[in-house]
């Protein structure tokens, strides 16, 4: 195995395989990168077993092979020469040798025999959906997925589609987002599946491109998508996500109208003082005024009072502030509507106009 190659055309590709391969490996081989050639393409491929990607390079004078080689090394060396320079790599035996200019570098490899194989099912389902639209949809709704909870199904995105409607919603069980939007074309089919947490981050970053066109397969296991000159494969989370429907399903105070600047602001300021660990807030709703005020274990206590615009009984109720300034931060317009549930049970936080995404934060007692 032996090829040319400029810098800047391997760099990127080998930065975006490196993220998905673990530091700590039970295999050694999963550190390294697979690097076949055949058919005038360079094949990069970089996988934990869970999420892989592969990223394919056109490349002229190259004699065909593969091998493995540790992938952060390659990276380091890769990163570190001059901008545009020539990279000279060939195999010898289980070792390779990189040349660059007045560099010499020589690496020790695995065979790519060793390489295991990620095992995918048949992916029956696909459909086509615009990068930029689809990375707008991953960003208003990662932040409210959970991390390390028991509810495995909770550390993943739901991904729903309903012919050309595509809804993704993610929870941690203290708050909710939904993003509902809809797909050039139908697809005729329904499907529910849940994206783990680690691949949903790793595709978020790979969505560079806004005018890209993505291809989507996946089956009841397993997702692929198709972006440019990668693909990205993932295992899906085998379980079912709970209907959170209800949640709809249930009487409202009427809508509170507020300048989103004017409360995130004012959330970033009254919760300094807020308990480190709960960051309880309290807001107390009358006609014409909203006051949010916190105290903490030290005894220190803040208040501050907004206009607001609110027809409707006063009321009080107590919310983490970091997830209402996350779900606020995430608003286009800068009005905010905050909708309580009648019961007290759940406070929707959207936009005036008609929105695709919807943010719900769960009270807590203090």
């Amino acid at each position: 195995m032996k090829f040319i190659i400029n810098r800047e055309e391997i760099l990127t590709p080998l930065q975006q395989i490196v993220s998905v391969i673990e530091k700590r490996q039970t295999m050694p081989i999963l550190s390294n990168v697979l690097m076949v050639i055949e058919d005038e393409q360079l094949i990069l491929t970089g996988t934990d077993l869970e999420i892989q990607i592969i990223a394919k390079i056109n490349i002229k004078l190259a004699t065909p092979g593969s091998i493995t080689v540790p992938a952060r090394k390659f990276l380091d060396i890769c990163r570190l020469l001059p901008n545009g320079a020539e990279i000279k790599f060939e195999q010898q035996e289980d070792k390779v040798k990189i040349l660059s200019n007045r560099s010499r570098f020589s690496l020790s490899c695995l065979p790519a025999d060793n390489y295991p194989e990620f095992s995918e099912s048949e992916l029956e389902n696909h459909f086509f959906i615009n990068a930029g639209k689809f990375k707008k949809a991953l960003d208003k709704t990662v932040f409210c997925m959970a991390n390390q909870d028991v509810r495995y199904y909770l550390n993943g995105l739901l991904l729903n589609i309903s012919n050309s409607k595509v809804k993704l919603v993610a929870s941690d069980g203290h708050r909710l987002s939904i993003y509902e939007d809809f797909l050039d074309e139908g697809t005729g089919y329904e499907a529910r599946i849940i994206f783990p947490r680690k691949g949903v981050l790793e595709l978020s970053r790979l969505l560079d491109d806004a005018d890209a066109e993505l291809k989507v397969e996946f089956s009841t296991n397993n997702i692929k998508i198709f972006i440019k000159n990668l693909i990205f494969s993932a295992k899906l989370v085998d379980s079912k996500y709970p209907d959170f429907g209800k949640v709809f399903q249930q009487e409202f105070f009427n809508p509170i109208h507020i300048q989103k600047q004017v409360l995130k602001d004012a959330l970033t300021r009254v919760a300094i003082l807020s308990n480190e660990k709960f960051k309880g807030v309290t807001l107390d709703i009358t006609q014409d005024s909203l006051r949010i005020s916190t105290h903490n274990p030290e005894h220190d206590e803040a208040e501050e009072e907004l206009i607001i615009e609110y027809t409707g009984e006063p009321l009080s109720i107590a919310f983490n502030a970091q997830y209402l300034l996350d779900a606020v931060s995430n608003l286009d317009s800068d009005l905010a509507v905050l909708t309580i549930a009648s019961n007290s049970s759940s406070c929707f936080i959207d936009e005036p106009t008609e929105c695709v995404y919807k943010f719900i934060v769960m009270p807590m007692r203090l």
